[in-house]
């Protein structure tokens, strides 16, 4: 299997902190079968060792050798890859590079002893921007160089417009290519400039030449107008013939709407204003990712509110979709937002399978799961239906036949080829809609699958005018297409 982006339809799952051989078993075991194209794992580079060894210890970094992180070793890593690939799911690095370290002192997962702005055969001060300078909450609005040059959360900031850290950082990425990883998140894109970025793409492209070229996603977060914008960054890498991505934020923002004073009736706005958000082939979209979810974006514990705004996510065609598969913690307070992953007296992550846990099945509530705990969202039963949905209607992706309540009931056709009612409401949704879709008997996808006998869960009647009569209990979906017609 080649390098890049993956094919047209195509989704992939956000392992967030899952040790490396873990995730070669999921890949053989569901992620393949299941038709994900890939997978983003956690930051491979060693990491400063911070107790009580919180999620985002894993964004210090002290080194980019592979050769121990709390996932595991640089042997478990490529052989992870290599497994990974065999079965035709992708690996995705997320790469942090922006910066290094915010502490003064301390020991990285492989031994290696810092201090902040020198890190022993790798970085010393004049790599970094000097004299420090700290972004404050203004810079964002309307001071793009502070932005940029200057440290976020203390953070040592790398000088990435520097030929020998622009060098350094490409060779990280050249040895990562090298071992057969796919594609990168680029962590805190934001905070360097397109210029820099667009040398050190440019310089892993020529590395990795046109038969491995990687895929590239760039972190820009944001909502509205700002001193930054996701925008800057999408001619990043045009000039190899390798357009690179944007994660979405302002897209993922939508997906509020499904918790936080839902009106899912206005999702209707991708129809009527597209331009407000990134062209879909550089689009990387979600509805929750490792930041957002210990915000206020909806996420496991939001139950069905969290199922139907997935549903969205993958019906919608829009992006390259990213979902997200973490553990349990308690956002409700600054402790329990900071948990790391289920691990041991080291911090060392424990493994799922190791625990049991099958590939059907991670939380035993999967929606309200003690802290602590895999939550393994991905597994949800509907998903992979949702997954083969999204495959079979890439070639048209035009959006047919919407209709709302005017407040959280909402159905829309794929052209002729799938149809979905989504209610979000507190009362039964019962309509019969214009499908678009061929007549013939259809299983409902989202509450159950087609059989060797029948449907699993639901079945709905398309006439020979295309209308279908719907009855959807509150808190529910009905999902439809071609290969799920009796």
């Amino acid at each position: 299997m080649g390098l890049g982006p993956a094919p047209a339809g195509a989704v992939f799952v956000h392992l967030f902190e899952w040790r490396w051989t873990d995730i070669a078993l999921e890949c053989e075991r569901y992620l393949g079968p299941a038709g994900f194209a890939g997978v983003q794992v956690s930051p491979p580079s060693e990491h400063a060792i911070i107790a009580p060894y919180p999620w985002w210890e894993r964004y210090q970094t002290v080194d980019y050798s592979l050769a121990q992180s709390r996932s595991g070793t640089a042997a478990e890593f490529t052989d992870m890859v290599q497994r990974c690939s065999r079965v035709g799911v992708r690996i995705y690095v997320d790469a942090v590079f922006n910066a290094m370290t915010g502490q003064t002192t301390g020991v990285g997962s492989n031994g290696t002893l810092f201090t902040k702005y020198s890190y022993p055969g790798l970085y010393t001060q004049t790599d970094f921007h000097q004299p420090p300078c700290a972004i404050m909450d203004s810079d964002y609005q309307d001071n793009a160089t502070n932005v940029r040059i200057c440290e976020l959360d203390g953070l040592a900031d790398l000088d990435t417009s520097a030929g020998g850290v622009r060098d350094t950082i490409a060779g990280y990425l050249d040895a990562l290519i090298d071992v057969g990883v796919a594609g990168f998140r680029v962590d805190s894109a934001k905070h360097m400039y397109p210029a820099d970025l667009d040398y050190i793409v440019q310089r892993v492209n020529e590395h990795a030449g046109p038969s491995r070229l990687p895929f590239f996603y760039f972190e820009v977060a944001g909502t509205g107008v700002e001193a930054v914008m996701p925008g800057d960054y999408l001619s990043v890498g045009s000039g190899t013939g390798q357009p690179i991505s944007v994660t979405e934020f302002k897209y993922a923002a939508l997906f509020d709407q499904f918790d936080t004073d839902p009106q899912i009736s206005s999702l209707k706005g991708l129809l009527t204003t597209p331009g407000d958000y990134l062209p879909s082939e550089q689009a990387l979209v979600f509805t929750t990712n490792h930041d957002t979810e210990r915000a206020t974006a909806v996420y496991y514990q939001d139950g069905i509110s969290y199922d139907l705004a997935t549903v969205f996510l993958l019906a919608w065609p829009h992006g390259y979709p990213s979902l997200m598969s973490s553990f349990a913690f308690d956002r409700g307070t600054s402790a329990g937002q900071s948990l790391g992953p289920p691990s041991d007296s080291t911090g060392h992550t424990n493994s799922i399978y190791a625990a049991g846990i099958s590939t059907t099945d991670c939380a035993v509530d999967p929606h309200n799961p003690p802290a602590g705990s895999w939550v393994c969202q991905h597994r949800d039963p509907f998903v992979p239906r949702m997954l083969a949905f999204r495959k079979a209607l890439s070639v048209d992706t035009t959006v047919t036949s919407w209709w709302d309540d005017g407040d959280n009931q909402i159905a829309f056709g794929r052209g002729a080829q799938g149809f979905v009612v989504i209610n979000r409401s507190a009362t039964v949704l019962a309509q019969t809609l214009a499908t678009g879709l061929p007549a013939g008997s259809y299983c409902d996808i989202f509450g159950g699958k087609k059989g060797e006998t029948g449907c699993t869960g639901g079945t709905v009647v398309v006439d020979a005018t295309g209308n279908a009569s719907f009855d959807v209990p509150s808190l529910d979906a009905v999902v439809l297409y071609g290969d799920a017609k009796l």
